[in-house]
């Protein structure tokens, strides 16, 4: 079956990116294209993006009026092909006063979240399904993904910005990529969603705590919710903590809800041909990881030592990537033959401490402050173990990176990083793998690690174990392809039943 699928979210490389969402849409909107579907990319038009070099036009004569509280504001559209996948169309919805600014969703002066960040969003969604006629026929499937672009569910389903029917027979998806924002506003501001004030009542589609919560509003109207893993679905209908407080919305959606394994971009990300190492390698021939390692210590001045165990992490300095297990077991962490390299921006809190430690054991801690693509590839690529202790990790993709770079990795026991890295048994595995969210688990883990590394040929095993794993788009591509399937079922056929759910989505779901 051939369909017709738009992908909306804020971010997508290579135009602009802050984290995984972006990684995500460039690489899902090729490999659909690459099962036969027609697919486009809409996002907002960042002042960021370099229209030029990409070679963005825009649509002559298109002028989107688009409502937001009581003003009417005035959209442009551009459009051009994303880049190594000509197949695939990517539009951009320009507003110079909402969307032509250096961060992509807080001001880089402050680090806060802009103060009109919900005018934005609303803007985004509502003239994201202007834009749909001007665009082409009805989509089959509209992938919405994050608060971003979520209340699009909400006006759709209210008939709101597109003419009676057009979307219609469109199944609307969800994407949850991290269920921890949630786009939460005060109340005092519903107007400027013009949707009605019954949404807002007590446990109302847009009601949280007696805020705005824009997330909600998808996973009420979309048709079909999706998320990044297995055990992610699973964990955010489990408990508050990993719910979020949307894990009630979330258990009465649970037949509609699919965790779905995130891919990454092979071709990208390979060894043997990534233009930024100082020497390729692959899976049979990993000399070249050695020279890379050696490579990366005397970047970061530290002893180029073989011997010694090389710990890298590349990861936002905040206390969901386990950066207080990481310092609260540093003073004991150092204290083993080990040398650490991280990489990463945050909390000012986390970056100063991590600062103070290099600064006391340079011999053995290095330290960058920064967003850096080359030395977050050769921290990959010419680490012995990367450390990835989580405290909660809807899929991680870094993991992912560490192992087709043959860097083994150090996970907590959650979300993604369950389902890519299996422990080390001592005979198979991918990787060391800690549950507790302590120091001391963390350490002991670290541990283990150390032992391995002692056995060069426990080390090639396990390298190449990881080198060998199959993490491509393809492969989910074709089981989110499925969803849609089902979704589009769904939305011209009736509800579909939990029995029938489950049948219809069995070759390709996960997480229940």
């Amino acid at each position: 079956m051939s369909m017709r699928v738009v992908l909306a979210a804020a971010e997508s490389v290579p135009y602009a990116k802050t984290g995984g969402l972006a990684d995500v849409i460039g690489g899902l909107a090729p490999a659909l294209a690459a099962t036969g579907c027609d697919t486009s990319i809409v996002l907002p038009a960042h002042g960021i993006i370099d229209r030029a070099a990409f070679g963005f036009e825009r649509l002559a004569n298109v002028r989107l009026e688009v409502r937001v509280g009581s003003r009417s504001e005035t959209a442009g559209v551009l459009h051009g092909r994303l880049p190594g996948a000509p197949a695939v169309r990517v539009f951009l919805l320009d507003h110079p006063g909402y969307f032509d600014r250096r961060g992509i969703y807080a001001d880089p002066s402050t680090g806060g979240e802009y103060d009109d960040a919900l005018e934005r969003w609303i803007f985004f969604s509502r003239a994201l399904l202007a834009a749909l006629p001007v665009l082409g026929p009805p989509p089959d499937v509209l992938h919405l993904n994050d608060h971003h672009c979520a209340l699009a569910a909400a006006y759709r389903a209210l008939g709101a910005d597109v003419p009676a029917g057009f979307l219609q027979q469109s199944a609307i998806v969800f994407g949850i990529h991290n269920l921890a924002y949630q786009g939460v506003y005060d109340a005092e501001r519903y107007g400027l969603t013009g949707l009605p004030a019954t949404l807002m009542a007590p446990l109302g589609a847009l009601e949280f705590w007696g805020r705005i919560n824009l997330m909600k509003s998808a996973l009420v109207f979309a048709d079909t919710l999706v998320t990044v893993s297995p055990t992610y679905a699973r964990e955010i209908q489990s408990t508050p903590e990993q719910g979020a407080g949307l894990e009630g919305v979330l258990r009465e959606r649970e037949h509609e809800l699919f965790g779905i394994l995130n891919g990454i971009d092979t071709g990208a990300w390979d060894p043997a041909r990534d233009p930024l190492l100082p020497h390729p390698f692959d899976a049979n021939h990993l000399e070249g990881k050695a020279e890379c390692k050696s490579a990366l210590q005397r970047r970061c001045g530290l002893a180029v030592a073989p011997h010694v165990a090389l710990l890298g992490m590349v990861s936002r300095l905040v206390e969901q990537k386990g950066l207080d297990l990481v310092l609260e077991a540093l003073p004991q962490l150092l204290a083993l033959p080990v040398q650490l390299v991280v990489l990463g921006r945050g909390e000012p809190a986390f970056e100063a401490r991590l600062r103070a430690a290099a600064e006391q054991r340079p011999a053995q801690l290095s330290v960058h402050i920064d967003y850096d693509d080359e030395m977050a590839r050769w921290i990959e690529a010419g680490s012995d173990f990367f450390l990835m202790p989580s405290r909660y990790e809807p899929c991680g993709l870094n993991q992912m990176y560490s192992m087709r770079y043959g860097t083994i990795p150090v996970v907590r026991h959650t979300g993604g990083l369950v389902d890519t890295v299996q422990d080390w048994n001592g005979e198979a595995g991918t990787g060391f793998v800690f549950t507790p969210y302590t120091s001391t688990a963390l350490l002991d883990a670290v541990q283990r690690c150390m032992q391995a590394f002692q056995n060069a040929a426990t080390m090639r095993t396990l390298v190449q174990a990881c080198m060998r794993q199959d993490f491509s788009w393809a492969r989910s591509a074709q089981r989110v392809r499925e969803v849609y399937a089902l979704s589009v079922a769904k939305r011209r056929g009736g509800a579909v039943g939990a029995a029938s759910a489950r049948s219809t989505a069995a070759p390709g779901r996960e997480g229940h």
